[in-house]
């Protein structure tokens, strides 16, 4: 079934709700993460305390994290440089190209690593199609670039058909409830 590979595994509020001990429970060991709107607002040119916080605590706890977003390098090294974090620039997700380069990277099993991000299309959809366990975040802006107000649009489209059928509930104070594909 086609639509499953736009449904993620998980879905939390932000990735400051995705602690060591929630991905040590799931065996857990390795981040690709996307950057705009999940990370930090996609104007946004460096981290936020909370996300640098974020950064460090899953460092202390050997938890290894890569960037990967569909930007330019200059955005992503810009943002990624200062925190000392590998990054995979103009990934063009969901293809699996940059999946593959940013598991390389971590060096370890797709089983041991979590894809996040906020797009149902881009991140969860190339997540799920490489095999990694898939987490979706509430996005951090409001706003939005051109080609992401576009699967924006789809996206919602994909929320109303999945709440419909039961399958993700995407609602206030319903986050956070695992979903078995």
């Amino acid at each position: 079934m086609m639509w499953k590979k736009f449904l993620p595994n998980d879905f939390v509020p932000s990735v400051r709700d995705i602690s060591p001990e929630y991905l040590k429970k799931r065996e857990i060991q390795g981040i690709i993460t996307d950057l705009d709107n999940t990370l930090v607002e996609w104007d946004r040119p460096l981290a936020t305390p909370d996300v640098r916080s974020w950064m460090e605590n899953m460092k202390a706890h050997g938890i290894r994290v890569v960037i990967v977003s569909n930007n330019s390098k200059k955005r992503v090294f810009a943002f990624a440089d200062p925190l000392n974090v590998p990054f995979v620039c103009r990934a063009k997700k969901p293809l699996g190209k940059s999946f593959r380069k940013a598991l390389e990277i971590l060096d370890l099993p797709k089983e041991k690593v979590a894809v996040v991000g906020d797009q149902l299309l881009t991140d969860i959809y190339g997540g799920n199609r490489s095999g990694f366990f898939t987490i979706l975040v509430v996005p951090v802006a409001q706003s939005d670039g051109f080609m992401t107000k576009i699967n924006r649009m789809i996206e919602r489209k994909l929320f109303r058909w999945f709440e419909k059928k039961g399958l993700f509930p995407w609602k206030e104070g319903v986050r956070g409830k695992s979903v078995d594909l």
